[in-house]
Parts: C-alpha cells; structure tokens; sequence
C-alpha cells in the first residue's frame, strides 16, 4: 500500500464528460444517480485505496467488518457527489443549494484586524467550496487557495472551464517556494488563505501528531507558517448534508507563537471532532496512518 499520497486525483476526461453532460441535460440529480455506476468500479478494483479506507473505518473508527464495507460504499459515493457539486456550483447552479454558515462572525471579527487570515482545512467534506460561502456572506473579501497541481493535466484543462480557477485565485504550491511569496503579498492585503493540512508529499518535510489514537505524519508548512506569521487562524471545513446543504465550520484557534507542534495538536483534535460527526467524508484515499501491520 502507497505510504503517502502521490498528489493526483484519478479519473478520466471521458468520465468528467459524462458527468457534466448529465447535470446539463438532465440535471444535478441525474448525475448523482450515475455516481452509482463506477462506484462498484472503485470498490472492488482500486485495491489500495479501499484498504486506506477499510482500515479508517476498522481501525480507527472500530467499525465491524460489514459496517465498514458499507462505509466504502457511502464514501465513494458522497466522494463523488462532491465533486458533481464543486462543477455544479462555479458553473453556475448554486441556486440548487442551501448553504450554512457556522462562525461567520469569527471570521468578520478576524479580517477587522486588517492582518488578512490563514483558514487550516482537510480533505474531509468539500473545503474547496469556502470560495463560494464568502463570497455570498461577506462581500469585501476574498479568499485564495493553496494547493498542489499535480492532478493529470489533461483532466485539468477540461474542468478548469467549468471550474473558473481565475477567479477562484489558487495559490499553487511550486517547488521554487514562490507560493510564499504570494501567500505574504495575499495576507498583505487583508485577504484569507486556505490551506490543507493534512496531506503531505514525498519527499516534503513532516511533522507527526495523533489521530483517532494513532501517530501520523502531516506536512510542516501550514502549521509552521501559522504559528510565525502573527495572523489570525480558524480552522474551517465545509460539510455536506442531505438534500444539497452545506455547512461550513469556523472556529478561531489560540496559536502560541513558533509552536508549529502545539497548533498541530489542536488541529488533529479539531478533525476528530469533525469525523466523528461526518464519518463517511474522511477523503484522504490511501495509508494515511502508514501501518505496517495487517489491516484485517
């Protein structure tokens, strides 16, 4: 099983295709019964990735083995909604949903600061959708962002039309560290980054915490800038519920100063609080947990 994860999403144009063909002619709801076909795909022939969840359910959560099975199944498919959702919404069909803002005047109080602020999210529900919440709720803000762009280039270029990443303003993450640079210039100007904290790279620097009762490694960056930069942090996931709502979380975090270990801590604490609410929104496909031993 892959200890890390490699940065890509999978799929195929011609699978995005589909999709995007059915909510346009057929409507959202049509799209998401679809989901029901490569679901089984998924399940029983991506190997690795069904034992990165089954061991998230067994494991961690102490799920029997049938509940577990069953949790696969909801994953994928709640997985598979979201991404319906992030080309739906941009694209222009956010009437379709509701939307709950759990928070928001954490956030109000922060950007009043004028030191702009740093959101800490995880790949559990659809944190990409933040955009869309602050731009509904508060009107004289923005928010950029920051992720890596390793997805294969030629689904990207499909859905970027859909998606309109211009005006989303990502910050992606390069190698020459220039995404520093923009993160500071951003922060400057009292906007809000957002940034994943729960997914490293090979070969990228890591820093080790417990999860739901076992050590695991995320990536420095985010805590380490976090903690130096004197702005002010929340930690904010978007969660999906029943009948195309989203509820997004805000909580406003107390960072010791250069204490990139401390803010890791209340950040796993924070997740666990959120998974355990959302179980079947954990989307991070792969050994997060790097066991070595038999995953039953």
């Amino acid at each position: 099983m892959a200890a890390e994860w490699d940065g890509k999403s999978r799929g195929t144009v011609f699978g995005f295709k589909v999709f995007i063909y059915f909510i346009k002619n057929f409507g959202i709801n049509a799209a998401y019964a679809l989901m029901h076909l490569p679901v089984p795909y998924f399940c029983l022939f991506s190997r690795k990735n069904v034992k990165g969840l089954s061991y998230y359910f067994r494991k961690r959560l102490g799920y029997s083995w049938v509940k577990s099975s069953i949790g696969v199944y909801k994953t994928y498919y709640i997985f598979g909604q979201t991404l319906i959702d992030k080309i739906a919404i941009p694209a222009g069909l956010g009437e379709n949903y509701t939307f709950e803002f759990d928070g928001e005047h954490l956030l109000e109080e922060a950007l009043a600061e004028k030191k702009g602020g740093i959101l800490i999210s995880a790949h559990v529900g659809n944190f990409e959708l933040a955009q869309y919440f602050f731009n509904k709720r508060l009107k004289n803000t923005s928010i950029r962002i920051v992720i890596t762009d390793q997805d294969h280039q030629d689904i990207k270029e499909y859905l970027d039309q859909f998606r309109h990443r211009d005006e989303l303003q990502f910050i992606i993450v390069r190698d020459d560290f220039s995404h520093i640079f923009e993160i500071n210039a951003a922060l400057a100007q009292n906007k809000i980054i957002c940034i994943a904290g729960d997914r490293y790279l090979k070969d990228t620097k890591c820093i080790q915490e417990k999860l739901l009762g076992k050590t695991a490694k995320f990536p420095v960056g985010p805590f380490y800038l976090a903690s130096r930069l004197n702005v002010p942090v929340l930690f904010v996931y978007v969660m999906r519920e029943p009948k195309k709502h989203y509820h997004l979380y805000a909580r406003r975090i107390d960072v010791k100063a250069r204490d990139a270990q401390d803010l890791l801590m209340k950040y796993t604490q924070n997740i666990e609080n959120i998974v355990k609410k959302y179980p079947l929104q954990w989307f991070n496909f792969y050994d997060f947990w790097e066991d070595k031993e038999k995953h039953g």
